[in-house]
């Protein structure tokens, strides 16, 4: 807990700091009428559309479930969901966020190894999807950006996003090679630390086997008779993408501005690989300083930083406050809880 609350601190500061500067570089005069002006029903819209792609996501972690024989509630779903974005919000490349899933699902009568494929499952779809769009994402781009400024930032991100993806498909595809390098990796760490380390890991390494043979299934599954649940799933993924995208489109109306939707939803795509790299937790800093270049083609350097304050309260902050708040009930649901509590 004492981590937890350091990596949200961090993530917090940083978020902070960056907004700062994104203020200093664009206020102007015209930036406080813009304010004055805004229309706050476009904003109030562009919450309750981040809202529904909770509810989108929750179904498509039910749809996946059950593609793998096992039921769970849509509601219970959606709250897994809402609750994991507060560990991917403190943690680097959102990597926190698929642990507490597949935890959460583990605690509603879900193995381990079909909690991880449906995971896994989820994050290999929006990678595939994203990966797809960049090209043409680059392509809207490519005379927009001068000096090409965000071109290692692009390439970093995107070799680390095909990279885990060809691991995860490699394990998928090979779980005994997959096993033989876990192991081999483990003893030598072993070897280093000394006998009584190998004696604590042993169980451990039969664990991940275990773990990675049921993985290895239930993509399979997937593949086979769970195939009509994978092709909802897409569905579900192309959908929860365009929600979440229509948001800057949104708030862009509320400040009187009305630009490509085209270009809005290629920003974006740029935006979700580059806040893949693993720099900052939640991807502070790298959110609001990649937001001010890429919005910048589209949007006047008055409204910019208050543009990227409204997108950033949105996908970051929203997901902070309302994910705490579903992680508490989540919590008090628990017998442990409930017997600290002493009901």
């Amino acid at each position: 807990m004492s981590k937890f609350r350091k990596l949200l601190n961090a993530s917090l500061l940083i978020s902070a700091f960056s907004i700062i500067v994104v203020l200093v570089l664009t206020v102007d005069s015209n930036t406080i009428n813009a304010i004055m002006g805004i229309k706050y029903e476009y904003i109030i819209a562009a919450a309750a559309l981040h809202a529904f792609s909770y509810v989108i996501w929750g179904i498509r972690t039910k749809i996946m479930c059950q593609a793998l024989g096992h039921n769970i509630d849509i509601l219970k779903a959606v709250e897994i969901v809402i609750s994991s974005t507060l560990a991917a919000c403190v943690t680097p490349s959102s990597a926190g966020g698929e642990p507490a899933r597949i935890h959460l699902l583990h605690r509603n009568q879900i193995p381990v190894g079909r909690a991880t494929a449906v995971v896994i499952g989820e994050r290999l779809l929006d990678a595939i999807l994203l990966l797809s769009l960049v090209p043409f994402a680059l392509f809207i781009f490519r005379d927009m950006l001068s000096n090409y400024q965000l071109d290692t930032a692009f390439i970093l991100a995107e070799t680390i996003v095909i990279s885990v993806l060809a691991l995860i498909i490699y394990g998928m595809w090979k779980p005994e090679q997959t096993k033989r390098f876990i192991h081999f990796i483990v003893d030598r760490i072993a070897h280093i630390l000394g006998k009584k380390t190998e004696v604590t890991l042993s169980p451990i390494l039969a664990r991940i086997d275990m773990e990675l043979e049921h993985f290895h299934d239930s993509v399979w599954m997937f593949l086979t008779e769970g195939r009509k649940g994978l092709l909802y799933g897409a569905a579900c993924t192309i959908l929860f993408w365009i929600v979440e995208y229509a948001m800057l489109s949104v708030i862009l109306m509320g400040l009187d501005q009305n630009p490509s939707i085209i270009v809005v939803f290629a920003a974006q795509v740029l935006l979700s690989i580059i806040m893949v790299v693993p720099a900052t937790p939640g991807a502070s800093g790298i959110a609001e300083f990649g937001a001010m270049s890429l919005f910048s083609v589209f949007v006047p350097a008055s409204l910019l930083g208050i543009t990227v304050i409204a997108w950033r309260a949105l996908t970051f902050y929203m997901n902070i406050f309302v994910g705490s708040f579903v992680s508490i009930k989540i919590l008090k649901d628990t017998d442990m809880i409930g017997k600290l509590l002493g009901d």
